[in-house]
């Protein structure tokens, strides 16, 4: 695989490529998935944060793999690494690094982001010497919630934040982070 591609058990995780538009469009950008991301957007916003993201990707911004099964025909996901960049967030917060996911609601269940999430988990640490991850959700959003508490995040209740950009039953923000490992 190469060195920006990263493999588990089950799944394959490229960088993006623009190629990804029209199954982003139709599988990612949906009333589901975006619940609660602030709801689905214009395909133009989408078109633009793809590229965003493809251009990020190899120079020292923000990664978002594209998730794929390993029969490297089907893509289930998106997770990556991302800079805390919300002007809500507190100052601590400002230029973190945190863990992001969502994935097409088909393969929701099935454990794919936690394994998604786990790779890349172990390149921020192993590869980048993030010495804090941080990951974000509310309440709202138990299954993101789950998922950080399976994962070994710890619940930081000092850092949640309202954030004007969600609507009142995704706010407050809740924070979690994980150290790296000794």
């Amino acid at each position: 695989m190469a060195d920006d591609t990263l493999a588990t058990e089950r799944l394959i995780l490229r960088p993006p490529v623009a190629e990804d538009l029209p199954w982003v469009l139709e599988h990612m950008n949906t009333d589901s998935v975006m619940r609660h991301l602030a709801g689905v957007r214009a395909p133009e916003l989408v078109a633009e944060s793809l590229a965003d993201d493809v251009a990020a990707f190899h120079n020292g911004g923000h990664q978002r793999w594209t998730v794929w099964l390993r029969d490297g025909e089907t893509r289930v996901g998106r997770c990556g690494l991302f800079h805390l960049r919300s002007p809500a967030a507190p100052k601590a917060l400002q230029g973190q690094r945190e863990i992001g996911w969502t994935f097409a609601e088909p393969h929701w269940g099935r454990g794919y982001a936690t394994e998604a999430a786990r790779a890349v988990i172990a390149y921020a640490f192993a590869e980048l010497a993030v010495p804090v991850l941080y990951s974000q959700t509310s309440d709202s959003n138990a299954a993101s919630t789950r998922m950080m508490q399976r994962l070994g995040f710890t619940a930081r209740p000092e850092l949640g934040y309202h954030d004007a950009d969600y609507p009142p039953e995704d706010n407050p923000t809740t924070v979690w982070s994980m150290d790296a490992p000794a």
